[in-house]
């Protein structure tokens, strides 16, 4: 019923910038938070960047102050704005949802779109 569509993932050399867009479509509740995870083989997925449907954001600490997320309420998407971008954040970004109506809690995940940065 809750579908995300991501775009904008790709390969970029090192430096250069990216701009990943998730739309989300369905049962979208009012209480929510949307965010950028990623993993690479053999390691856990982590927190990239999330933002709460308040406007709250958080950041992992190897991301802050390169990255920016974003979203527009009215077309329940986020935007996740890659800047100086390094080989080392190379990974399949995920899109997340976690929605919430105060009682109940659902997750939802992206398919994965693959980010590479060359050196």
């Amino acid at each position: 019923q809750v579908q995300l569509v991501e775009s904008g993932g790709g390969l970029v050399q090192a430096g250069g910038s990216l701009r990943l867009s998730c739309a989300a479509s369905g049962s979208i509740l009012s209480i929510n938070v949307m965010g950028w995870y990623r993993q690479v083989p053999g390691k856990q997925r982590d927190m990239v960047a999330t933002i709460t449907s308040g406007g709250t954001t958080t950041y992992a600490d190897s991301v802050k102050g390169r990255f920016t997320i974003s979203r527009d309420n009215a077309k329940n998407t986020v935007y996740l704005q890659m800047n100086s971008l390094k080989p080392e954040d190379t990974a399949v970004y995920y899109c997340n949802l976690f929605n919430s109506n105060g009682n109940s809690h659902w997750v939802h995940w992206g398919q994965g779109t693959q980010v590479t940065v060359s050196s």
